[in-house]
């Protein structure tokens, strides 16, 4: 059994500053890529960021210079820093990886339960 588990969401001013943060934990043997997700009300989810186990990121042209994306992979933990945060990011972020478990014959895609991030002043 494998869970991720997102925090650190929350109500904040525009320009200001979040970071989430997502932690697997199960019986896990190996973790791929990670990524973080969005979904605005009434919007289909998006991807918003990329890492592989290597450390290599991608980002989505609306968040370039604003959010970056680590992980540490002694936590089976990503982060999500946001900076500058506008209105229009305002969502539920999730967090997704690509898990290896025990028993199982091939990695899976396991999602976390969301975290509000909200942006108005």
């Amino acid at each position: 059994q494998v869970t991720l588990v997102e925090s650190g969401g929350g109500l904040v001013q525009p320009g200001g500053s979040l970071r989430l943060s997502c932690a697997a934990s199960g019986s896990i043997i190996r973790i791929n890529d990670m990524a973080w997700y969005r979904q605005a009300p009434g919007k289909l989810r998006e991807l918003v960021a990329t890492i592989t186990s290597g450390g290599n990121t991608n980002y989505v042209d609306f968040v370039k210079g604003r959010f970056t994306i680590s992980r540490d992979n002694a936590k089976n933990t990503v982060y999500l820093q946001m900076n500058s945060l506008k209105p229009e990011d305002t969502a539920v972020y999730y967090c997704d990886a690509e898990i290896l478990s025990t028993g199982a014959t091939r990695e899976r895609d396991y999602w976390g339960q969301g975290t509000q991030v909200t942006v108005s002043s």
